[in-house]
């Protein structure tokens, strides 16, 4: 029994070797830069982030595909450098000699990148799936609505509109009252000027006859 569970090991590394060689046409090639990222506060990568590099990809397949199971058996990977960089292809949990397509690899990877850079303190930069191009930041959405901005700016000026209108419909209403007056006290003017001099001209007239005589 023991010899049969060897066997069968032995047998599943085998076969996952096959699988995953670097290059592949259904794998992927990703690159970890730690220390990059982190400096002092970098962490060795290990079997231990191996693995957890694994769950996360086969949490990110289920997320993609929720109709299968996928396992960290699932993930295989293979031709690892010191570096930290590596190949994995990803099998299918109903056949395990049967790799998921590179697209629906890239969809998954794509759709979870945030999930997985987090669990390695890492960004689209430091941790770079070779081929999959960085995730997109989801654009920033104004506090106001741009069309409540138009609407503010168009009323700003009707109603800057309106009080110049009714501020130069005040000053020339002004001015008219002005004018009017002032042609009304000319007219005054002119009117007390002219009964002023016929007084005038009749006293001079009277002191006139007086001295003739």
């Amino acid at each position: 029994m023991f010899e049969k569970i060897l066997f069968l090991l032995f047998l599943s590394s085998a076969l996952a070797q096959e699988l995953c060689e670097p290059g592949t046409s259904d794998g992927y090639k990703v690159r970890f830069s730690i220390r990059t990222a982190l400096g002092s506060d970098a962490y060795a990568w290990n079997e231990d982030e191996k693995f957890l590099f694994r769950a996360t990809l086969a949490y990110a397949m289920r997320k993609q595909k929720s109709e299968l199971q996928f396992e960290v058996s699932n993930v295989i990977v293979c031709g690892e450098t010191q570096r930290v960089s590596f190949w994995f292809v990803v099998t299918s949990p109903l056949n395990a000699t049967r790799l998921i397509s590179k697209v629906d690899v890239e969809s998954a990877v794509r759709k979870s990148r945030p999930r997985i850079n987090s669990a390695f303190l890492l960004t689209d930069k430091t941790l770079e799936f070779v081929g999959i191009s960085p995730t997109l930041a989801a654009p920033v959405e104004p506090a106001t609505p741009p069309w409540l901005i138009v609407f503010g700016v168009v009323m700003g000026l009707v109603a800057a509109g309106i009080v110049a209108l009714l501020a130069s419909s005040l000053v020339q209403r002004k001015r008219r009252k002005k004018e009017a007056h002032e042609r009304h006290t000319q007219r005054h003017r002119e009117e007390n000027g002219s009964a002023n001099e016929g007084v005038y001209n009749m006293s001079f007239s009277d002191n006139e006859r007086v001295t003739q005589m």
